[in-house]
């Protein structure tokens, strides 16, 4: 199943703000209170949404409360990878395991099965996305702890994906799904800030309150356009797509962040081209 061109553009558009948002978080020294901004920020914007969408139907609430869930394990999960390491190391990690998993877990519970051509190109994705953080090489000694978060980190991803994937689509209207899901997940992580970081939480607001809320923004129409997508399209070929984050996140973290990017990492950078093509064009066979 092919992702009509529309679509698969507004996925890489989401691609782009996922990066952005993510940069946002990893460049600023109070990244719990940033994300708990932008979180909020999110949350907002449904409430502002909620009075002109349905309420969602009764079958869409344990996707929503499921999806509520295991978003803020992602979220806690990636704080702690970033705390640990760096954008272009982490980031392609836990976006490149996604794929790879939902094609896997979408075939098992919806019965998308992709042809050989498909699952080829799935793999190289996810190969060249992997190959983006391990250019320097398998990680060593302590180096290996924000390895493990963002691993953990790519099965959180993998699984709201595919619950928010069947969540829309059972709920008859993606966009009440949307709004309703930033409402439920949207304070968690600004309690835990408060809790933890209440004495800088304040003085942090006043100065660089809309760093948070402009990353709010983005963060929520991203992540909006891709369950509007994974609610008309084959799941794993949204995720691959949408996962060309990693290419714009490497790029910010070299340019924005100061990171490396070598040779062995451009070579990466076309394994995730090839794969996305394998995916999405058909070539007759």
């Amino acid at each position: 199943m092919k992702l009509d061109p529309l679509v698969a553009g507004l996925v890489l558009l989401a691609a782009l703000m996922h990066a952005s948002w993510n940069a946002v978080v990893k460049s600023d020294p109070e990244r719990l209170i940033s994300f708990g901004v932008i979180m909020l920020a999110g949350a907002v914007m449904g409430l502002i949404l909620a009075p002109f969408v349905p309420f969602p139907t009764a079958v869409a609430w344990p996707y929503l409360i499921g999806s509520m869930i295991v978003h803020n394990l992602y979220y806690f999960y990636l704080l702690r990878a970033y705390a640990h390491g760096d954008l272009s190391h982490v980031y392609p990690i836990a976006r490149g395991l996604g794929p790879l998993l939902v094609a896997l877990f979408s075939g098992a519970v919806v019965g998308e099965l992709l042809n050989l051509r498909e699952v080829a190109g799935v793999v190289l994705v996810s190969i060249g996305i992997t190959s983006l953080a391990l250019a320097k090489g398998l990680p060593r000694g302590a180096e290996w702890r924000p390895t493990v978060y963002a691993v953990i980190t790519g099965i959180t991803i993998a699984a709201y994906t595919v619950i928010d994937g069947l969540g829309a689509r059972l709920s008859g209207n993606a966009l009440s799904y949307i709004v309703w899901l930033n409402i439920l997940e949207g304070p968690w992580v600004m309690v835990a800030a408060i809790w933890q970081r209440k004495r800088a939480v304040l003085p942090y607001l006043r100065v660089y309150w809309w760093r948070g809320a402009a990353g709010g923004v983005v963060a929520t129409i991203g992540y909006g356009i891709a369950i509007w997508a994974l609610s008309l399209g084959a799941m794993a070929h949204v995720a691959a797509l949408r996962e060309t984050s990693v290419l714009f996140a490497t790029l910010m973290g070299t340019f924005l962040l100061r990171e490396s990017f070598g040779l062995r990492r451009v070579f990466a950078a076309l394994l995730v081209v090839a794969g996305l093509l394998a995916m999405n064009l058909n070539f007759g066979f």
